[in-house]
Parts: structure tokens; C-alpha cells; sequence
């Protein structure tokens, strides 16, 4: 069973035991290649996931009908460097997103991301590399990490999501700063990325809880006029 250790030593606390019963085993690998992936968070940013689905789609073909790929087949570096940025245009990236995925292209082709040491690296020498790129910052590299990379031990501490969790698990009175989140982290830091995932859990689960209390309020409210 994948991440089980993580799951053994997770389930000593009582507030992720709840959560692992309720949510069952962790979803941690996108199953991409880095170069797919990295191209996936860039068309990502900023738009809705069933926006951004459908414009990665039209990249995707864009390569498909010039090569005569494979529906499956995602391009290599050296075909996006080769596509005209009009092209990637009519194809609903925006200019800005374009030019990053032509930076992240060029990275890969002239080294400057070396993406077949990712395996040897460590976390901070592959944030380090995909930061180079325009338009990826540290939380894409954290998701890379988590969900590429498949690294257990990474914590987002910037991710809004996972401060949240962290308030609802803890029952903190306010958002906590990065230092506090290592510090309670500290008894299973090592497999960081697999409660991270949990959190997510957590943070969602009160957000829903949030929503289906307002409503309550405003039924109550309906019915008394």
C-alpha cells in the first residue's frame, strides 16, 4: 500500500485518524512526466479547472495535428520552442501564460532546468530550478514536489488551504505563521506531503460547514418574514 508508513504514524493522532477514516488513503501522484506537468500549473493559474482543462486540451492538439501524434502524446520542449506564440494564442493561453511556457521550454532544452537529476535533488535544489522559470513561484514547486516529484516530505506552508487546516485540526484562534505550522508539524514532518493532503481535507470540510450554516441562517430568516 502506498504511503502506508505515513499512514501508520498519521493515524496516532487522533485528529488525522479521524480524517483518514473518513477520507480513506490519500490521491498524491498526477502521473506526469516534469516538463507536462509544470506546462499543466502555468495553464492552471488563475482560471477556473474546467477552463483551464479545455485550453490545455487545445495546446495538446495544436502539437497533435502538426506532428501527427498520438491522442496521449504531450509535446516535447523542443516542439513547444517551435510553435509560433500566435498559434498558443488561438488556443486560449493568454500572452503572458505563452511566454512562460516558451520560457519553461527553453530551460529544459539549454539545461537550465535539469529535469533528469530531479531524482537526486533535494527539495530546495528542485524549487531552486523550476523557480527559474517565469512565472512559477515556490507553491507551484511545492505542488511539483508533492504531486510530480511524489516527495513525502514537503509542507506548503504558503498555501492558504493548508494554513486553514492546520486552524481546524488545531483549533487555532487565527491563521497560523510558517513558523508555527513546522513547529506543530514537528512530530511527523518526514511525511509532511501525505498530511498535507489531510489538511486540504480538513480545510474543505469546514468550508462546507460554513456554507450549509449559512443557508440554515438564511432559511431561518426566509421563514420568519
Amino acid at each position: 500500500m502506498a504511503h502506508e508508513a505515513s499512514l501508520k504514524l498519521l493515524k496516532k493522532d487522533k485528529r488525522f485518524a479521524a480524517l483518514i477514516k473518513e477520507h480513506g488513503a490519500p490521491q498524491l501522484s498526477r502521473e506526469m512526466k516534469p516538463f507536462q506537468s509544470l506546462v499543466r500549473s502555468i495553464v492552471y493559474q488563475q482560471v477556473s479547472g474546467k477552463a483551464a482543462a479545455t485550453i490545455l486540451a487545445r495546446f495538446e492538439v495544436l502539437f497533435q495535428n502538426r506532428a501527427g501524434k498520438g491522442k496521449n502524446k504531450f509535446p516535447a520542449p523542443e516542439e513547444v520552442l517551435a510553435m509560433p506564440l500566435q498559434k498558443m494564442r488561438e488556443a486560449g493561453l493568454s500572452s503572458q501564460k505563452s511566454s512562460y511556457i516558451k520560457d519553461l521550454a527553453e530551460k529544459f532544452v539549454d539545461g537550465t532546468v535539469q529535469h533528469k537529476k530531479f531524482a537526486k535533488m533535494t527539495n530546495e535544489e528542485v524549487i531552486e530550478h523550476v523557480t527559474a522559470v517565469k512565472g512559477i513561484g515556490v507553491w507551484t514547486a511545492h505542488m511539483f514536489l508533492i504531486f510530480t516529484l511524489e516527495r513525502l516530505d514537503v509542507l506548503p506552508t504558503g498555501d492558504l488551504g493548508i494554513q486553514k487546516g492546520f486552524q481546524v485540526l488545531f483549533n487555532l484562534k487565527k491563521l497560523p505563521t510558517p513558523a508555527q505550522m513546522e513547529k506543530l508539524a514537528t512530530p511527523w514532518r518526514e511525511h509532511a506531503s501525505v498530511a498535507s493532503w489531510y489538511l486540504w481535507r480538513a480545510a474543505d470540510g469546514a468550508k462546507l460547514i460554513k456554507k450549509e450554516t449559512q443557508k440554515k441562517k438564511l432559511s431561518k430568516k426566509a421563514k420568519i418574514r
